[in-house]
């Protein structure tokens, strides 16, 4: 998924995250620095995680292990990452595919129980507001999993509608989670996951979801995705078992905890966009080459926020789109000058890093669309000397998804 949210947090708290009734655990809290914080807070300090500043919430961006260790502990093995900072939303009510669908430019309706899709939030004028992951659920409710960066408002977008639909009549209503929220990734995440389930995972694919025992904790959401390219699971777990349960993970040799650093390049290798950095409320989806996120029946009835800006850049031109980029040499960094041969500048990097499986620099930023060719050479600005850079088509390691044929 586009996750994480690289945008400082409001200030306004969402309703629903307050104490729950009868003084059950929060899905998180505040510390005396006035960071929030996860349910495995005190966990991750106990295990050495050196915790940073991320959207306004304390977050480990690396254990014991080093950034290039954890990065290649998960293309091998798997690591275990804390992600209860994401906003988990439910939706209810017979009006529930209407709402969303007034709100994401995804065909929510064609879903299957249990299936999902990622989607985006976007303003009138075709900017995306957020990107995010809605499931249809056999319970009859959507579940929505957004960003931290863009926790508060999100919230208040997603209530303001709500509002306004049961003004009109409509059944609709929403309730924050108070799980917690693991991504378990890589190659050994589902071997390791099923020594502690019944349900055969082998049966699950891709974007799918079931609600599951975990190593005996009941009432988990377990589903096949991921923000590292390869093939894994996120659980959302009751808050009053997720230290458990990851100290159960852990007790397999094939897990690491791992944090910030390593999910950052991993899903850069992986061609995914982090919000506030590749896409943000300036950039179309189309901009952003993400026109796959467009439900077909939506784009022929262009009735979600933006079509009348974002239809018809599908067929016409862009000025502007994000395009992938190698180069070896300095690495690239984010808000590097991106040239054309002759040294004029036609664009910016939005993300970059050194690629611990490549051995080379990967990059992604958005460039003039006559130069967004796959094979263009072009030349980063890095400092103040010129670096050939070669586009280069998406992800930069290819992807091991858990597709059923």
């Amino acid at each position: 998924m586009l996750r994480a949210g690289g945008r400082t947090a409001l200030r306004v708290r969402p309703r629903g995250l307050e104490p729950g009734a009868g003084g059950r655990r929060r899905c998180c809290s505040s510390g005396p620095d006035s960071l929030k914080q996860t349910p495995l807070h005190a966990f991750h300090q106990q295990q050495g995680g050196r915790m940073v500043n991320f959207a306004g919430w304390s977050m480990p961006v690396q254990y014991a292990l080093s950034h290039l260790e954890s990065h290649l502990h998960t293309r091998r093995h798997c690591s275990l990452f804390d992600v209860s900072h994401m906003l988990q939303t439910k939706v209810f009510g017979r009006d529930r595919v209407k709402f969303m669908e007034s709100l994401v430019v995804g065909d929510i309706a064609e879903l299957k129980p249990d299936q999902g899709t990622l989607s985006l939030f976007t303003n009138e004028e075709g900017g995306i507001l957020d990107d995010l992951i809605v499931t249809s659920t056999s319970e009859q409710h959507l579940y929505v999993v957004s960003n931290a960066g863009c926790r508060d408002k999100d919230w208040v977008l997603m209530q303001g509608r709500a509002e306004e639909l049961r003004a009109a009549g409509s059944d609709v209503h929403l309730e924050v989670s108070e799980n917690a929220l693991l991504a378990l990734q890589g190659p050994s995440a589902v071997r390791v996951l099923q020594t502690g389930v019944s349900d055969d995972l082998a049966k699950l694919s891709f974007m799918s979801s079931v609600v599951m025992v975990v190593f005996g904790v009941p009432g988990c959401r377990v589903t096949r995705c991921g923000y590292t390219g390869e093939d894994g699971i996120e659980i959302s777990v009751p808050v009053g078992r997720v230290v458990e349960l990851v100290e159960l993970l852990l007790r397999d040799p094939q897990v690491q905890l791992a944090g910030l650093a390593a999910r950052d390049s991993l899903r850069l290798e992986a061609g995914l966009c982090l919000y506030g950095n590749d896409i943000d409320e300036t950039t179309t989806p189309v901009e952003a080459a993400l026109v796959w996120t467009l439900g077909k029946r939506r784009r022929v009835a262009m009735d979600f926020p933006g079509a009348r800006v974002i239809v018809p850049q599908i067929k016409g031109k862009v000025k502007r789109k994000r395009v992938g980029l190698i180069s070896t040499g300095p690495p690239i960094r984010p808000h590097m000058p991106i040239l054309s041969l002759e040294g004029r500048p036609i664009g910016k990097v939005t993300s970059g890093c050194p690629s611990p499986c490549l051995k080379k620099n990967v990059a992604m930023g958005y460039v003039e669309g006559e130069q967004s060719r796959v094979g263009t050479v072009l030349a980063v600005e890095v400092r103040k000397k010129s670096c050939p850079a070669l586009v280069t088509r998406m992800p930069f390691v290819p992807t091991r998804y858990h597709m059923l044929k």
